[in-house]
């Protein structure tokens, strides 16, 4: 655990698991805690791919990003940001456009503090506390909007959130929200772990994920075909919403064994 993150906690609970603290552990990062990495060894045990899924996610928000930097998008909204990493949403953007403007939100005390002492703070980048179930509030918070001019595109990021996001909280109410609140032009990328082809183990991951939650009646599974519906209103960009591997390859043996990733990715453009 580094110093920023030992700042970040206070009266925190570091008892209880986060999910931004669980995906750091698969990426063999050290902003941890006990609790977290129980949690990350319950899940490993159930699927110990989920390690190799964390690392995908990570190259596919690269790809995204840079092929929207390439389409001319300026401005990133990175939802679920969680802990800085290799390769951030800013530095990804800047390598294409150097002007780019990125705003990293998450929802853990831990991960703002640590975002706002590692990630640069100027006028084009800004670390905000919000959460993707409180669309309208994050829309509209003041370092948000410092940001991001929402009268232009701006690239919606949601790469770790939504497949923790319970059904009675109508995630897709949320992504339709934000959504409704961008300008044409605008992309939605996301990703979300589908249990198509592990409909055996979904039961097992959906209860760890409700004891992180602290949501015993919390319904997360979804198949690819409930993803879609994140889209509605957006047209797909070529290859459509597919296993992570097969978005836009760097190199096409990258794209082996994508089912084995068995989280699906995408992107789309508002009209």
């Amino acid at each position: 655990m580094t110093g920023a993150s030992r700042r970040a906690l206070g009266a925190f609970d570091t008892t209880r698991p986060n999910i931004a603290r669980i995906n750091d552990y698969f990426l063999g990062g050290k902003d941890n805690f006990a609790a977290d990495r129980h949690a990350a060894e319950e899940l490993l045990a159930i699927a110990p791919e989920i390690r190799a899924i964390a690392t995908e996610t990570r190259s596919f928000l690269g790809r995204a990003v840079r092929f929207l930097a390439g389409q001319g998008i300026r401005q990133f909204l990175d939802i679920g940001s969680g802990l800085p990493t290799l390769q951030n949403t800013h530095e990804v953007a800047r390598s294409v456009l150097p002007d780019a403007r990125v705003v990293y939100v998450d929802n853990d005390p831990v991960v703002i503090s640590h975002g706002r002492a590692v990630l640069p703070t100027d006028e084009r980048t800004a670390v905000v506390e919000g959460d993707i179930r409180n669309p309208r509030e994050l829309v509209e918070d003041p370092g948000v909007r410092r940001v991001i001019d929402f009268e232009e595109p701006v690239a919606v990021l949601i790469f770790g959130a939504l497949h923790v996001v319970p059904s009675a909280d109508d995630p897709f109410r949320c992504v339709a929200s934000l959504r409704d609140a961008t300008a044409p032009g605008s992309h939605l990328a996301l990703s979300h772990l589908v249990f198509d082809t592990r409909p055996e183990i979904a039961r097992h991951i959906e209860e760890v994920y409700r004891a992180v939650l602290h949501r015993p009646e919390a319904h997360t599974a979804r198949n690819r075909e409930d993803v879609l519906r994140f889209f509605d209103g957006f047209e797909l960009v070529d290859p459509g919403l597919v296993w992570l591997r097969q978005w836009r390859p760097d190199h096409p043996l990258h794209a082996r064994a994508a089912e084995k990733i068995w989280k699906v990715g995408g992107v789309g453009r508002k009209p």
